[in-house]
């Protein structure tokens, strides 16, 4: 491997990704989504129980104690040492900025390994490329590592390096349930080599599947991570609006795909543009830029969350498809040098890039910054959770009227368990009646609903927040439900008759 010219570019470039990110980040005490709070909680409870702790707190899910699967496991690992900060808040967002700063490294990597022009250029173009996808890197959650993984898979693609490709994708694996865009990518190479090259290059598919196939097997959670990974996914790609899952699972509008992720258009339109000017064939680096842009691209158009994938290749496809034009120097030859204007339109590329750089950086930030301004309080429930944990019994069971809740519930409160929690699908394939029990009981259309919350859920508390109207009328009107807490964020009923 050839010795980095300038040694400390990869250093000064995770700098620049890092202040980046956390001109976002810390431009609020907030964190950005609820289920950050899920996440560095349960990387507490592995740096001080074990690895794999015990996990009692949704009984009535597919996450019940028997069946119980992480499926972030190694991203919780990752964020054990940010557990050591004094305030697991600060611990979660620093994490946020670190692992998408990895992320952003990553890409840098794969262009330098490439030999891309202007490689730093291009891959500071990610704090530009779309506010949404910089609001996404701002979540503590697993997206940012895995896109640094599908990052780094690229560059061992393009480098042969298919038993390095395996190890990753094994890695993935006990990553985030996202390892099968690995498989993707496997794919998309082997049909770029055919279109570009002509010739069959299965070998990549075959060592990408052989490191999953390991991953799945060779697992602390073996067979449960076979049976959620089932049953997570398959509602999503079969029957995404059954159940309210969030609004990451449905797609933007034009409208507002063309507000938070212009420039990534941009990006991935010049990128054409650039195919169309060469007289070379468009070779297998570029074209599987293009399709790996075109699968995320429709993926976004399904669902908003992958616009954490999106917009990274739409520069990634940009960077290769002009990566020739900016190698040419045939014109630069044909063009006296002499000239100021001639010189001005030699450089044409690199100033019409760096324009596009500062512009799309100075857009960008601003609107994530103002984006994860509106987050929730981070205190919110705290009042509520402090109550439950220390007037309640250990592990009594708390109704909740919202499964969102759950994360920041969890955080402040492991001493109670609850309902439903990560995604409403979880509780909907354990016992669909049981949910939909739940629904009709949290919107207000069932009478005195405390009986059935004893009997039927084996709850003896319930937290709500302010929103759920119809269900407070019901609770007061209910001889079951005794209110023994309420501050202007939730309020805590106590839920007179006994489970039966």
């Amino acid at each position: 491997m050839k010795p980095l010219r300038y040694p400390l570019l990869p250093l000064g470039m995770f700098l620049l990704f890092v202040l980046g990110m956390a001109l976002i980040q810390f431009s609020t005490p907030n964190m950005p989504d609820n289920d950050g709070f899920y996440h560095i909680k349960l990387a507490q409870i592995m740096r001080t129980e074990g690895l794999k702790p015990e996990f009692p707190w949704l009984p009535l899910s597919i996450l019940n104690p028997q069946e119980y699967y992480d499926h972030h496991f190694l991203y919780h690992v990752a964020l054990i040492p940010f557990t050591l900060f004094p305030d697991l808040r600060l611990g979660a967002k620093w994490s946020a900025v670190i692992f998408s700063s990895l992320a952003f490294l990553a890409i840098w990597h794969l262009f330098h390994r490439q030999r891309i022009p202007y490689d730093w250029l291009w891959a500071l173009a990610l704090l530009g490329v779309s506010d949404a996808f910089l609001y996404r890197m701002s979540v503590t959650r697993a997206q940012s590592l895995s896109l640094a993984f599908l990052a780094l898979g690229t560059a061992w693609l393009f480098e042969k390096k298919y038993k390095r490709l395996a190890a990753l994708s094994f890695v993935y694996v006990w990553l985030y349930d996202a390892f099968p865009l690995m498989l993707a990518l496997g794919g998309l190479y082997v049909l770029a080599v055919l279109v570009a090259e002509r010739r069959f290059e299965y070998k990549p598919l075959l060592y990408i599947a052989a490191g999953i196939a390991l991953g799945v097997i060779i697992n602390p959670y073996f067979p449960a991570n076979l049976i959620f990974s089932w049953n997570h996914m398959l509602p999503k790609l079969t029957d995404a609006t059954s159940v309210s899952v969030g609004n990451e699972w449905f797609p933007y509008n034009t409208k507002q795909i063309l507000e938070n992720s212009l420039f990534s258009l941009l990006f991935f339109v010049s990128g054409i543009f650039a195919l169309g000017l060469t007289e070379r064939r468009m070779d297998s680096r570029t074209a599987f830029a293009l399709l790996a842009a075109l699968l995320f691209g429709l993926m976004l158009m399904q669902a908003r969350r992958f616009v954490e994938y999106f917009p990274p290749f739409a520069l990634i496809f940009a960077a290769f498809a002009w990566a020739g034009h900016f190698l040419d120097r045939q014109f630069a030859c044909r063009v006296s040098t002499s000239s100021p204007l001639m010189r001005l339109v030699r450089n044409a590329p690199l100033l019409l890039l760096s324009a596009a750089v500062l512009i799309s950086v100075g857009r960008s930030i601003p609107r994530a910054r103002e984006a994860i301004n509106d987050s929730k309080p981070y205190n919110l429930y705290a009042g509520a959770s402090q109550w439950l944990a220390e007037n309640t019994p250990a592990g009594s069971r708390v109704f909740q009227t919202d499964w969102d809740d759950f994360p920041r519930l969890f955080y402040y409160n492991t001493h109670n368990t609850y309902l439903i929690g990560l995604d409403p699908t979880y509780m909907q394939l354990y016992d669909p009646e049981l949910y939909d029990l739940w629904v009709l009981i949290t919107q207000g259309k069932v009478d005195n609903p405390s009986s059935i919350i004893a009997a039927k859920f084996g709850a003896q508390y319930v937290h709500t927040d302010l929103k759920h109207g119809n269900f407070i009328r019901k609770a007061e009107h209910d001889p079951g439900l005794r209110e023994v807490y309420r501050d202007d964020q939730a309020i805590v009923y106590q839920v007179i008759q006994p489970p039966q």
